[in-house]
């Protein structure tokens, strides 16, 4: 209930919407915000439900009811995004709109013609309109469009790309926009270490032992670059500035520029784009370690192709205007926005569907639910979210972004072949009806024939098993 005091463990999730009264500590909130380092927190702070408690126990007053939280704002974003997605016709509905009735009105016409204008009785005139019947029947039409989604699927399941939706193909097919999260979709969602060349050996040792007494994602980032390590002993975690061991004048700390005693002048570099960690020893210079969220390795790539393949790109992301700026820029993209909200995203989308912009968006995020939900098509990667990937039409596996052009590529060539299959229909009825108006076809002949027509669409789906593969790295 609102007003209620409670303890949040270090590593714990923060059960709702609440305000710090006890204890200090560092709140990833990259799932529900997007961003990408953790962010201290103190007495008289806010804290959101969903978060992540990292350094140590915090007590908070709960501030929010369950239905008044930013999770519960999200799943009724995610409600009204899915109520006003765009309906989308799929093309063998719309082909059976017209197909049917064109059908039965070319039977019932060829009966009364042979009953009114044939001198060979009701019997007669009604084996040719069941021989008409038959020959039109829409198998091959019915099958124009799930035969090839059936392959397209499984050709995608074997590049490590999972179809969610029935109609994901076809609206993938005809996308124009794509829209990227930043964190965890462009980049990893993990920090690594950028300036390790700068750094003594001996140095980043000593800083990973010392980070080995807290579960932070950047002394995590320091013992995957320099570990294993030996953890140093009497390590004291100080939460929302760092760490320290030792005491008086021997001791070392590992933490914030300020809290090291590092002046803002003349040193290195100053952390602008990504976090930092400094080292401070007695007697020693400071020394610094930067940080980045760690790119995709093909997400260059994958840009460049996707803009060949004529879409237009956007970034939408919650982190800070920095971190979004740096990585728009080295991955080629123009147009972006940072800070985010999880509205923001899904008003974005909303605004280009209204501009008549077909949106495919890829987001792994819990902000990224509404957005992935309301848009034309969407894609998560395997890491993402439960409630994102739920949401999305497209799941891809692996670590790689160029499994999102395979499935485009594949999606507009399932397209050609579902036109090929209606025309290959349409032809075998414009060359077969009048055959079977004029009594020239039996009942038995018709069935023939409408089984080869379907054997023949049923090939034609068959081509998008030939070519090569690359699986997802």
């Amino acid at each position: 209930p609102i007003g209620a005091e409670v303890m949040v463990p270090m590593g714990g999730r923060i059960p709702a919407d609440g305000l710090v009264v006890r204890g200090a500590s560092d709140i990833d909130s990259s799932l529900v915000t997007g961003e990408s380092t953790p962010r201290p927190i103190g007495p008289g702070e806010d804290v959101f439900a969903g978060t992540l408690n990292m350094s140590a126990a915090i007590t908070l007053r709960v501030t929010a009811s369950a239905d008044q939280t930013i999770l519960a704002d999200i799943v009724r974003l995610m409600e009204a995004a899915q109520q006003k997605r765009s309906r989308y016709v799929r093309l063998a509905d719309r082909a059976a709109k017209l197909y049917a009735p064109i059908v039965h009105i070319a039977a019932l016409l060829t009966f009364m013609g042979w009953l009114t204008l044939g001198d060979a009785g009701w019997q007669p005139a009604l084996v040719i309109a069941i021989a008409v019947l038959l020959i039109t029947c829409p198998c091959a039409l019915g099958l124009a469009v799930p035969v090839v989604q059936i392959v397209a699927c499984g050709r995608l399941m074997e590049d490590g790309i999972l179809v969610t939706r029935g109609d994901a193909l076809e609206r993938l097919a005809v996308a124009d926009t794509i829209v990227f999260d930043k964190t965890g979709t462009l980049t990893f969602g993990r920090l690594a270490l950028t300036n390790k060349a700068a750094i003594d050996l001996s140095d980043g040792r000593l800083a990973a032992s010392i980070a080995a007494a807290s579960h932070h994602p950047l002394c995590r980032a320091l013992i995957e670059t320099y570990g294993p390590v030996v953890a140093r002993t009497g390590v004291v975690e100080e939460p929302g500035f760092g760490l320290r061991v030792g005491i008086d004048k021997s001791e070392i700390r590992l933490g914030s520029r300020q809290w090291c005693g590092v002046r803002e002048e003349g040193d290195i570099e100053q952390g602008l784009l990504g976090p930092e960690l400094w080292l401070a020893q007695p007697d020693r210079p400071p020394v610094q370690f930067l940080f980045e969220d760690v790119l995709r390795p093909d997400a260059v790539s994958t840009i460049r192709t996707l803009r060949g393949l004529g879409f237009r790109v956007e970034l939408l992301s919650g982190d800070r205007e920095p971190a979004v700026r740096y990585v728009a820029e080295q991955v080629g993209i123009d147009d972006w926005q940072a800070s985010c909200t999880p509205a923001d995203k899904a008003a974005r989308l909303a605004a280009l569907e209204a501009a008549g912009e077909r949106v495919l968006m890829v987001g792994d995020g819990l902000n990224d639910a509404p957005a992935l939900a309301g848009a034309f098509v969407s894609m998560s990667p395997a890491s993402a979210a439960d409630v994102s990937r739920t949401s999305a039409d497209v799941i891809i596996q692996g670590e790689r972004l160029a499994p999102i052009a395979t499935a485009i590529r594949l999606a507009r060539k399932s397209r050609t072949l579902v036109f090929q299959n209606f025309s290959l229909a349409a032809l075998y009825n414009i060359v077969a009806i009048p055959f079977a108006v004029a009594g020239y076809v039996t009942p038995l002949i018709a069935a023939i024939a409408m089984s080869a027509s379907s054997i023949a669409v049923t090939l034609n789906a068959l081509r998008l098993r030939t070519g090569g593969r690359r699986r997802p790295g």
